[in-house]
């Protein structure tokens, strides 16, 4: 696989020509001169508006970026991904989370089979299954109603359902109880289940081979709590669990019945799988209804991206104004700032979904790169990281973009609250584009070894997403509003977005090192010294 590189092509080089001016023109300078900036510079789509004009950027700028996007042909890459090519190239596998959302009568191919209605078959499957376990239909072992759901999965598995049922808890089913499972430390399952009633109980065990480490470390944990409890009767077992999974002699033997087993596909990776089955404690949390109202905002923000021009294109153009900021301004991080609590797991999803994607070094072809790659998210919901971090954002020496997104319309109205949420997040993107200067300390009647500690410099980029209220709609826009970026980013950069080659190394070794710390009788250690010193350390401490 060749290709020209991107450093060498001749937008690459007119904005590294373009860029320098850029850095000497203040977010100030470029409002004054364009009195309507903030309303050419924001895009409405579906009841999404994206506001880009606090970014230090030029018309120039724009264009500059949409001819990179078309020299790399994101164009054809779009249509490729929704075409069912192989895109991911290591793995050879198609990418079509899009198909998830598709509607029933749509025709997508992969290898010349048309997959939507396998899709559907599994969405029809999920819907009977949460309307037994919602209306009390579905029994416990002991004839009990299940009235807690504990769902187990890592990574894609746990995050993608985590934030949803978080953001979506104002439309839960509140006679239900949810949980959620994922990391190995015992304590996460101890504290999950330990004022749950066992015969009560339904276990989600997400795994698509059935053998993933933590999550079945956890899922037979959960196997033993349940059967303490229930006389250790394995008939309970399919009472209690169900799998999404495709590994059904795996599932079987674990004693799911493979009746209540959801399917899932190898051209939908984990981080983009939460309106997969992996969704599935999703759709009981907030009903099949809900559920599919999420889905069709997924599909019509994928609608977008396939077919509007990239200066119109929302993802487009919040890809490539973080190609901007990424590799011409040097903003190694992006601050993702949801001023909503039901978002609060927002950023910690999207940490996954965009640096597990972009996070690589190497182009589709194997060359290292010589530029930057994959953006660093992170973020906490406003107004508490206003106490927090947004003094090295506002007034440090590292350039942060920002990512504000806001409702106009709470869903919990109490007083004044959401005014004074509203007029935080409003005022702290003004703030980051206009800063304060020196003269305008002075005028304060601030003494003059105070001023410049006063000094806010401004010219921080960002942009702010707002929509009228959080529906499950709104949310499945959103969703797909990053992940089509974080394609687009990796089209422009000439990586692979959709495999996650650096999560295996540490995970091999620690498959060597657990018979190292468990063995009876102290192991010749192979480490380094530091590696077997820690080995040795634990090894005495727990007795071992």
């Amino acid at each position: 696989m060749t290709s020209t590189p991107l450093t060498s092509r001749p937008a690459w080089q007119a904005l590294q020509n373009h860029v320098a001016a850029a850095r000497e023109r203040h977010l100030r300078e470029l409002f004054a001169a364009d009195p309507r900036r903030g309303e050419r510079l924001a895009l409405d789509v579906d009841g999404l508006y994206f506001d880009y004009a606090k970014n230090r950027v030029t018309d120039e700028t724009i264009r500059l970026l949409v001819q990179l996007a078309d020299e790399c042909d994101l164009r054809g890459r779009i249509a490729a991904m929704f075409g069912g090519e192989r895109i991911n190239t290591t793995e050879n596998r198609a990418v079509l989370h899009v198909v998830l959302r598709a509607p029933r009568e749509a025709t997508i191919l992969v290898d010349g089979v048309n997959v939507v209605p396998q899709v559907h078959a599994v969405l029809d499957k999920m819907t009977a299954f949460a309307e037994r376990v919602r209306g009390g239909a579905w029994k416990g072992h002991t004839g009990r109603a299940i009235r807690n759901i504990v769902n187990i999965g890592i990574g894609g598995s746990d995050l993608g359902p985590v934030m949803a049922f978080e953001a979506l808890r104002h439309y839960t089913n509140r006679s239900l109880t949810f949980r959620f499972v994922s990391n190995v430390d015992g304590t996460d399952f101890v504290e999950a289940t330990h004022d749950l009633a066992p015969a009560e109980t339904l276990f989600i065990v997400s795994s698509k081979t059935f053998t993933t480490l933590e999550t079945m470390t956890n899922a037979h944990s959960a196997r033993n709590w349940l059967l303490r409890a229930l006389s250790g009767d394995v008939k309970a077992v399919a009472k209690h669990f169900v799998a999404v999974s495709t590994n059904a002699a795996k599932v079987a033997e674990f004693g799911i019945d493979t009746e209540n087993m959801f399917e899932f596909w190898d051209w939908v990776g984990g981080r983009y799988s939460m309106d997969s089955a992996i969704g599935l404690s999703t759709m009981l949390a907030i009903g099949p209804e809900n559920f599919r109202e999420l889905l069709a905002g997924f599909h019509a923000m994928d609608e977008h991206f396939r077919t509007a021009p990239f200066e119109k294109n929302m993802p487009a153009l919040m890809a490539l104004l973080g190609v901007w900021n990424t590799n011409f301004l040097g903003a190694e991080t992006v601050a993702v700032l949801p001023y909503d609590q039901y978002l609060k797991r927002f950023p910690a999803y999207l940490q996954q979904l965009t640096m597990e994607s972009n996070g690589k070094r190497v182009t589709l072809a194997g060359a290292e790169v010589d530029y930057a790659t994959g953006q660093i998210y992170w973020g906490e919901p406003g107004t508490n990281g206003q106490h927090s971090f947004y003094q090295l954002i506002h007034q440090g020496t590292r350039l942060v973009a920002c990512d504000f997104i806001a409702f106009a319309q709470t869903l919990n109205p109490l007083g004044p609250h959401h005014d004074l949420l509203m007029a935080n997040v409003i005022a702290q993107a003004e703030a980051l584009a206009f800063g304060k200067t020196a003269d305008e300390v002075r005028a304060e009647g601030t003494p003059e070894w105070l001023v410049p500690h006063r000094v806010f410099p401004g010219n921080r980029p960002s942009n702010t997403i707002l929509a009228e209220r959080l529906t499950p709609s709104v949310l499945g826009k959103l969703i797909a509003l990053y992940e089509h970026a974080v394609f687009a980013q990796g089209v422009i950069w000439n990586i692979d977005s959709f495999d996650q080659w650096g999560v295996e190394l540490g995970k091999v070794l620690a498959q060597r090192i657990v018979p190292e710390l468990t063995a009876k009788e102290a192991p010749v250690l192979g480490h380094d010294s530091s590696t077997n010193r820690l080995i040795e350390r634990y090894r005495a401490a727990k007795g071992g």
